[in-house]
């Protein structure tokens, strides 16, 4: 059976300036209620495999291609023989001949993912890995996009661990001209370097700058503060005393007025009285619900994208 190449999505670095522009301004369309009839999706098969927990993740793209007409599979950690110690490259070289994209949330390395990619008729798409959570910092984009009409020129202050979610924002935020990202890390918990020096380098080439501390002295103005929970999946913590580390750069009230932020945002889920209080989580300032909602919207984006493959991306 011959059938269209697909395309994947692994990394935000794996998308040029005007994709990436592409799905964020599509996620909108979706959240503002466009395309809702279309089925771009139709006679496909999605499967999904998530051997770490999800509430949004996995709903999202769920829901999502189920939204844009496609049959979805669920596999959870035990399912699939690679749990018997079936090589991702013989996984792949069967699912590809069934489905039509794979929304996989391994929480290892990307070279999993990157294998699973290496054929041409099945999408790969990374749900979280260890490194990277590229679908979340393009929810995060299209929650920014949708409340300030524009990514460019904005000021993100984004205070915890330099995660996943950090490197994947990192990547996107960089692309857009004139932003800026500014990483409160506690010390030994910083973005690793090789996301730093590609995030700088996007900075470079297109007018932004990310910069990180180690520090929460003297805080930037900013239009943003971005947070994580201090216990992300797929990540561990090297000192005993890591709660004492990060206990400088909980998010409170007194963060947000020392930066002038009038917006709050966090992946989820949230431990009030860790990384956020409950004041300001559920205070005015806070989109982290309605982010999580764009997940959805986003999630549809990034499907019609990878499997569909649609004019003018």
């Amino acid at each position: 059976m011959t059938r269209a190449a697909r395309r994947h999505l692994i990394s935000i670095d794996d998308l040029g300036d005007e994709e990436l522009r592409w799905l964020v301004r599509r996620g909108v369309e979706y959240a503002e209620g466009a395309h809702r009839d279309a089925r771009p999706l139709r006679d496909t098969v999605v499967g999904t495999l998530f051997r770490k927990t999800s509430t949004r993740t996995r709903t999202a793209f769920s829901a999502g291609a189920l939204r844009l007409g496609a049959q979805v599979i669920a596999y959870g950690p035990a399912d699939l023989q690679e749990n018997t110690g079936e090589s991702a490259a013989d996984t792949a070289a069967v699912l590809s001949r069934m489905l039509d994209a794979l929304v996989a949330r391994t929480a290892g390395d990307e070279s999993e993912l990157r294998t699973l990619a290496a054929q041409s008729t099945m999408s790969v798409i990374n749900a979280m890995s260890a490194a990277e959570h590229p679908t979340q910092a393009l929810t995060d984009l299209t929650t920014l996009q949708r409340y300030f009409g524009a990514v460019d020129g904005l000021r993100v202050l984004y205070v915890g661990e330099g995660n996943n979610t950090a490197s994947a924002l990192a990547l996107a935020l960089s692309r857009h001209p004139g932003t800026r990202l500014w990483l409160r890390t506690p010390p030994g918990y910083g973005l690793a370097p090789d996301y730093l020096g590609r995030a700088t380098a996007h900075g470079e080439r297109v007018g932004s700058r990310v910069e990180q501390r180690h520090d929460m002295a003297r805080l930037p103005e900013a239009d943003v503060v971005y947070t994580t929970r201090w216990q992300t999946t797929g990540t561990t913590k090297h000192t005993e005393d890591w709660r004492t580390v990060f206990a400088p750069f909980r998010v409170d009230r007194a963060v947000l007025e020392a930066s002038g932020a009038g917006v709050f945002l966090h992946d989820l889920p949230a431990h009030r009285g860790d990384e956020v209080t409950g004041e300001v989580l559920d205070g005015p300032a806070s989109l982290a619900f309605a982010q999580a909602e764009n997940k959805y919207h986003s999630a549809r984006a990034v499907l019609e994208w990878c499997v569909a493959a649609p004019d003018g991306t």
